[in-house]
């Protein structure tokens, strides 16, 4: 094995190990002093506290460093499937150690965190990050993947809210909505023209037909499964997002008539 290929196995190691370290320690005791609410959560709650935690800060690492790579890194842009994938693959590998991480979470606490569509999530994502960490190929299309993370937070910071209990119609919660709804929209959806377009206008290049029949399975079929959940969560979004903000606006309305009537 080269010297580079050990530094990635012992990054997603390392990612594997940090995750599993900050769930079962870092992440209890830093939010039961950050938070008083936290110690008054139940087991389960407490579990999923403690995943979305994690979940927030692979995002905000992960997201930041995937952005750095669109926008500088002009090997991956000149040649989407073969370009040098140093950087994608040190990002991956981070991903990668979370992905088993948390997979092996949800199998564990099922009953707190079991969850059918992040399974299959975190193998579809598994299953086509084998290809870029092992094979280097289609580094811009794993990378691209990743903008789809800084929607996360807002996800959580939503489910924060509201184990807190926090009212829907609290001006934080529904500043996150808005923001959530917003954040979903333009990493996951709006971008699907720019990601098939890309995928579009590689498939007639020479460079494609060296990519295994396995790795362009791989790659179609992660995508496709991915953007399915992703329209069905935007759906689900969407709906909530439009609840929340209609319900909040009644009683004003309602008090307006009611003064007018007055």
């Amino acid at each position: 094995m080269d010297p580079f290929n050990k530094l990635i196995l012992t990054l997603m190691v390392l990612s594997f190990l940090v995750f599993q370290g900050l769930f079962h320690a870092i992440s209890p005791w830093a939010s039961s002093h950050v938070s008083s609410g936290f110690r008054q959560l139940s087991r389960k709650q407490k579990i999923e506290w403690n995943s979305r935690t994690l979940s927030t800060l692979h995002a905000l690492v992960v997201g930041v460093f995937c952005f750095y790579i669109l926008l500088f890194d002009d090997a991956i842009n000149l040649d989407p499937v073969w370009g040098d994938a140093t950087l994608v693959k040190i990002n991956v590998a981070i991903t990668t150690g979370y992905l088993i991480s948390d997979l092996l979470l949800i199998l564990y606490f099922w009953d707190a965190i079991g969850d059918k569509l992040f399974v299959v999530h975190h193998l579809a994502a598994l299953y086509a990050y084998y290809y870029v960490l092992g094979k280097g190929m289609l580094p811009y299309f794993a990378n691209f993947r990743l903008l789809a993370e800084f929607s996360t937070p807002c996800v959580n910071q939503r489910w924060f809210f509201e184990v807190l209990g926090y009212p829907k119609s609290s001006k934080p919660n529904l500043a996150n909505g808005v923001l959530m709804a917003t954040t979903f929209f333009l990493v996951r959806i709006m971008v699907m023209p720019v990601y098939y377009g890309r995928m579009y206008s590689v498939l007639g290049m020479q460079a494609i037909y060296r990519v295994s029949l396995g790795g362009r399975i791989a790659w179609i079929l992660s995508s496709f499964c991915l953007d399915v959940m992703n329209l069905m969560w935007m759906h689900k979004i969407a709906r909530g997002c439009f609840k929340v903000l209609h319900s909040g606006q009644r009683p004003k309305l309602q008090t307006y008539v009611n003064r007018k009537v007055e």
